[in-house]
Order: structure tokens, then C-alpha cells, then sequence
């Protein structure tokens, strides 16, 4: 059985779930998930406890295949004998299915996992003094550092822990756990009658390596660098984006990369594999076996080992990603990105998404610019990017670039172009790399033809 280092019982999720397994009836194929969480949050206002709020979770999932039929059940319980009625729920289920030939569990395809450590013990010594004390420094990390931060809208600490078994009747037999914390606050800087909101987050697998002073002072810029924005004049130019920016387009583009949408035709690079889609140096890769990202995983979320996945090799798309239904749809092997909870069955992700870096520093990056704009945030994506035809529409904010400087805040503007377009617009990539909490490795980067509309 692989495992993943870390503290937690293996025996009970594991033992339930090979005790469903053993229940398949001749010709089905059965998968159980179990899973059990914890999470807990402190939030502080005014150097006082506003909240502190603690949540448990568990649940398992159940998945039969026979006669080409797939049926699923889940509860949110571990209890026994509700997993025993849970499989009959998923045969029931499968008897009332439409045939599909490429449903079927996955099958061990010989990739070792990777010998991870996702879980620090420190997160379980944790007390709850200590769990206040971090949500109260990082409410402390903004205030008297600028006179116009006047106040804080949200201080928070949040740490949370996680196990997961994977059992089927084809050979699946995994367990594994996983945890983490983090602190976020939100400054309010005012002058005069304008207020502005900043924010800025840390997250990592023990406290200790949580930097609550970087996170204060990056809040606090984010706040006050707003006061006095203006809407932009509109105009099509050269953007600088900020790597968080370039993290959620990124993103975007590897969802689009997806085997299952491809087939379904979903996806505006269906027809490209091997094609050129971006420029020379740009490559995605979504490695969910780097120990340093807080999304790496041993498995996925069919058990099948985790991989480094190259999608975008030096501008070319190298591939796409699968699960194992989309994987047999296509003609192919999975590629370890299933992904799923306990109440839902597998759909095809990104487990880790890392940009690699170029060689321009970020000052280069924008006075190689000389005019144009600098888009440090973004909103609306969710509603304003079409993933199937890949047109882009949201609102920024961010700085006008002059003169190779960053000059006057914009706020009120959107900008507009599309994911390809994008990929073949960019003329720099960043060197200023990091590892953003969310576990995506990105950089800032410059494109060009962007439309700004703002007046």
C-alpha cells in the first residue's frame, strides 16, 4: 500500500473500505473513497477574538461498474453499516444507468508514487492559544505602520488536516494525509472621503514558516498604492501582468487542457496537440509530485500515482490531461489528474500548475514597456472568460506604466483579448518567481495588444 509520511490511523478509513470492496457481487467492479477532515479558523478585530470556529468533516463514496453501467452513492458518514447500504444505493444506481463503454475503474499502471511528506507534526501540536495568538499578530502586522490605514476589515488564522483511502476490486489500495495553515488581512487605508480595501494571504505546511510581517507590509502596499485611482483612458498596449494575475489565466488555460473537455469539444485548443500555442520559452507543467506546493498530492483521485505532466513545452502543447473514463475515450493512457471529494465522482484537473520562469527581472519587465499598464488584479473571471472559445473579458486594477515607470492607479477598467491571443502575446517572461499559497509556481509577465477600456 502506498502512503504518504505523516502522523493518522490508516486502518480504519483503509479496513471500511476494503470491507465494502469485498462485497462486489461477480462481474462488478467496485471503488470505495473515505475521507475525514478537520478545519479551524480564528478570526481577530480590534486585538480581540472576533470568532474562532472549529468544523469537522467525513464521508465516503461509492462507485459500481457492471455490464458497462456506472452507479454512485455517497454519505457523509463512516459508519458501517450506512457504507454497506451506501453500495447497495450505487448497484441500485448503476442497474438504472445508460451503458457507456468507457466507463470502468482505474487500474495500478506501475507509476510509483511519490515518497511525500504532507503533513508536519506541528500542525497537530497546535493549541488553540496559539491558533489565537497567530490571528491576533497578523491583525497587529497592519496597524501603526501608515496613518492611513486606519483600521482592519478581516484578520484571520486558519490551519485544517485531511486523510483519504482509495479501495477497489482492481487493485487500488492507497492512503494518504495532508495539512496546512495559513493568515490573511484585509487593511482599510482612507484619505479623506476614499477608502481602499488591500489583502494579502501566506500559507504553508507548519506556522512556524508562515511570514506574518510579509504579509502585513504586502497588505498594507496593496491598500495604499490604490488611494487616488482614476479610470483609465481606453487604448490597446502593452500589459505587465502581476504573477497572480498570470497564476488565474494560467490556470484557465491548463482547465482548457483537459482530455474530457477536449472530446466533448469543449476546448479551443482541441485541435492543436503538438501545435505551436504560445511563444518560444513558455511552459506549463502540472507536477503534482513538488514537495514545495501545498497542492501536491501522492494520488489522485482515482489512486493512480501522481506525475509530472509537461503541457506546454517551450510554446508547444505537449498534452492534454486525463482521468481514466476520458483516457479510454481517447484512445490513451490516464495521466494521473483525476480529482474528486468523497461525495462526487472523478473529473479531470490540474494538481499543482507550475510557469517557468525566463530571464527579466520584474524593473525590466516594465520599463522594457516604456507606456503601458500594469494589471495587479483581476475580477469577474468566473463570468467573464469562455473556456470553450477562449475569449477573455474582466475588470482590473492596477498602474499606468510611463516613461518605463509605474506611474498614476486605475481602477473601474476591464481588459479584453483571448487565451490564445494571450499565450502568443507574451514578449517577456518574468524571473521573479514564487510559490504562490495556492501551490501554483508563477511569474510576472509582459503582453502585448491588450485592449484597456475605461473612458
Amino acid at each position: 500500500m502506498t502512503m504518504a509520511k505523516g502522523s493518522g490511523d490508516t486502518s480504519d478509513l483503509t479496513e471500511l473500505a476494503r470491507r465494502i470492496t469485498a462485497l462486489a457481487g461477480s462481474g462488478e467492479q467496485v471503488e470505495v473513497y473515505a475521507a475525514r477532515g478537520r478545519s479551524t479558523t480564528v478570526r481577530a478585530y480590534e486585538g480581540e477574538v472576533e470568532s474562532f470556529k472549529r468544523g469537522t468533516s467525513q464521508g465516503l463514496g461509492v462507485r459500481l461498474v457492471a455490464n458497462g453501467r456506472q452507479g454512485f452513492a455517497s454519505a457523509g458518514t463512516l459508519d458501517p453499516d450506512v457504507a454497506v447500504e451506501t453500495l447497495a444505493e450505487a448497484r441500485e444506481n448503476a442497474s438504472l444507468a445508460e451503458p457507456d463503454e468507457f466507463v470502468g475503474l482505474s487500474e495500478p499502471d506501475g507509476v510509483v508514487a511519490p515518497d511525500l511528506v504532507l503533513l508536519d507534526p506541528e500542525l497537530h501540536q497546535l493549541t488553540d492559544d496559539q491558533r489565537v495568538s497567530y490571528g491576533l499578530a497578523v491583525e497587529r502586522a497592519v496597524l501603526g505602520r501608515d496613518p492611513r490605514v486606519t483600521g482592519v476589515r478581516a484578520a484571520a488564522f486558519s490551519d485544517g488536516w485531511g486523510e483519504a483511502a482509495i479501495v477497489s476490486t482492481q487493485g487500488v489500495d492507497i492512503w494518504s494525509d495532508g495539512g496546512s495553515c495559513s493568515v490573511s488581512v484585509s487593511p482599510l487605508a482612507v484619505d479623506g472621503d476614499e477608502t481602499q480595501i488591500g489583502f494579502a494571504v501566506d500559507a504553508a505546511r507548519q506556522p512556524a514558516a508562515l511570514d506574518i510581517e510579509a504579509v502585513g507590509l504586502e497588505a498594507i502596499e496593496r491598500a495604499v498604492e490604490m488611494i487616488g485611482a482614476v479610470k483609465p483612458e481606453s487604448a490597446r498596449l502593452t500589459a505587465v501582468l502581476d504573477k497572480r494575475v498570470v497564476a488565474s489565466f494560467m490556470d484557465i488555460v491548463a482547465g482548457t487542457l483537459s482530455g474530457d473537455r477536449v472530446s466533448r469539444g469543449r476546448s479551443p485548443f482541441a485541435e492543436r496537440l503538438h501545435e505551436t500555442i504560445g511563444v518560444p520559452g513558455l511552459s506549463l507543467i502540472d507536477d503534482g509530485t513538488d514537495p514545495e506546493s501545498l497542492s501536491a498530492d501522492v494520488h489522485d483521485g482515482e489512486g493512480l500515482a501522481t506525475r509530472r505532466n509537461v503541457l506546454v513545452d517551450d510554446g508547444r502543447l505537449a498534452m492534454f490531461l486525463y482521468h481514466s473514463a476520458s483516457a479510454r475515450r481517447a484512445a490513451t493512457r490516464s495521466t494521473g489528474s483525476a480529482l474528486r471529494g468523497a461525495r462526487s465522482t472523478p473529473g479531470v484537473g490540474v494538481h499543482s500548475l507550475s510557469i517557468l520562469p525566463g530571464d527579466t527581472g520584474f524593473d525590466d519587465l516594465v520599463s522594457g514597456v516604456g507606456e503601458g499598464v500594469f494589471i495587479q488584479r483581476v475580477n469577474g473571471l468566473h463570468s467573464g472568460v469562455n473556456s470553450i472559445s477562449g475569449d477573455l473579458s474582466v475588470g482590473v486594477q492596477g498602474r499606468m506604466i510611463r516613461g518605463g515607470a509605474l506611474a498614476e492607479p486605475i481602477r473601474e477598467a476591464t481588459i479584453a483579448t483571448t487565451l490564445q491571443r494571450l499565450l502568443l502575446g507574451i514578449n517577456r517572461i518574468g524571473s521573479d518567481v514564487e510559490r504562490l499559497p495556492g501551490g501554483t509556481q508563477s511569474v510576472s509577465m509582459s503582453v502585448d495588444e491588450i485592449s484597456l477600456s475605461g473612458t
